[in-house]
């Protein structure tokens, strides 16, 4: 991560030492970075050191954000006052208590095949805009494909360049993803094709095709891929004009489909007759996951999911229990 703001507060070379600790420890730590940049300004303005009032004073200025946001900068905060405390056993440590209550785990959108060919659809009435990529339509397809298909983290997907795709072994590197791990995954073949196409697409229409080129290219911006927002906003409108809304009636999030990626994968093993619990490491390794624990936050009991595990359970099991007779005896 580059680093572009000198920490200059009472306690700025403290946190550069934090930050750098946290780096070392394979943390990419860039949206904490940022908190402990609004953080250095506040004290260098104040010219003080991180103390119980001026912590309380800091976070009043951010009364713009949601308390599950707040809560979380908080959090972020303290986690650095700790390691301080290691040196300064006698320095502020924010109480946990005094935060702000977390918002309920938010729900992710499981994607139906129904909804997806609906997306599909929609892309297919997409036009070249005066200021975008003549490429558009089949970027946003592409994209589409990927992030269903291969549970894709969106920054994953913004980062992919041409080199990453092997058009032999039908293969694709991630590189340095969360926690600065790389991983080959196998694609599948509605992928590669969608790849190879777009791929020929850019030569036929004498596009820039260097290795080094964003594989989801746009042309302005300095030869550069999507940013975030305009990723965002692309799919905010492919949400809508398929009208696909959570249980809650809000549009799904870009993150859902690695959700649905996830929970799709056990539904494809139960209808399979697969060892779920065997394939668990497999889909971790895929998703770049640290362990199973982190994949087991993705893999949502839906309905469709409570009636497959229902129903082996009581194909292997079913003779070793005995029905209740209305009075409750065996």
């Amino acid at each position: 991560m580059k680093v572009k703001y000198s920490f200059c507060s009472p306690i700025g070379s403290l946190i550069v030492r934090y930050l750098e600790f946290k780096q070392a420890l394979g943390r990419q730590y860039e949206k904490e970075y940022w908190i402990f940049v609004h953080l250095d300004k506040f004290l260098h303005k104040k010219m003080c050191d991180l103390t119980a009032e001026s912590f309380s004073m800091w976070c009043h200025t951010r009364q713009n954000l949601t308390p599950g946001i707040l809560h979380e900068w908080m959090r972020i905060v303290r986690g650095f006052c700790l390691y301080r405390q290691r040196t300064e056993t006698s320095c502020f440590i924010p109480d946990p208590l005094q935060f702000p209550k977390k918002h309920q785990p938010m729900q992710p959108h499981i994607f139906t095949e129904a909804e997806i060919i609906r997306l599909f659809n929609v892309i297919k009435d997409i036009k070249a805009g005066i200021n975008s990529s003549p490429i558009r339509k089949e970027n946003i397809r592409l994209a589409l494909i990927l992030l269903y298909t291969s549970g894709l983290r969106c920054g994953e997907l913004r980062r992919l360049i041409i080199k990453d795709y092997n058009p032999i072994e039908h293969t694709l590197l991630i590189r340095e993803s969360k926690f600065r791990k790389s991983r080959l995954i196998p694609l599948s073949k509605d992928a590669w094709r969608a790849i190879d196409k777009l791929l020929k697409i850019r030569r036929q229409r004498r596009l820039p095709i260097s290795l080094d080129l964003p594989l989801i290219w746009h042309r302005y911006g300095a030869q550069k891929s999507y940013t975030m927002s305009a990723t965002w906003k692309i799919f905010h409108s492919l949400f809508s004009s398929a009208n696909i809304h959570t249980a809650y009636g809000k549009l799904p999030r870009i993150h859902d489909f690695r959700h649905t990626f996830a929970v799709h994968a056990l539904l494809r093993w139960y209808r399979e007759g697969a060892n779920v619990q065997s394939k668990l490491p497999v889909l971790s390794i895929y998703m770049g996951h640290a362990s199973v624990v982190h994949t087991q936050y993705y893999l949502r009991f839906i309905d469709d999911v409570v009636i497959l595990a229902s129903e082996r359970f009581e194909k292997h099991y079913s003779a070793l229990v005995t029905e209740l007779n209305n009075r409750g005896d065996l």
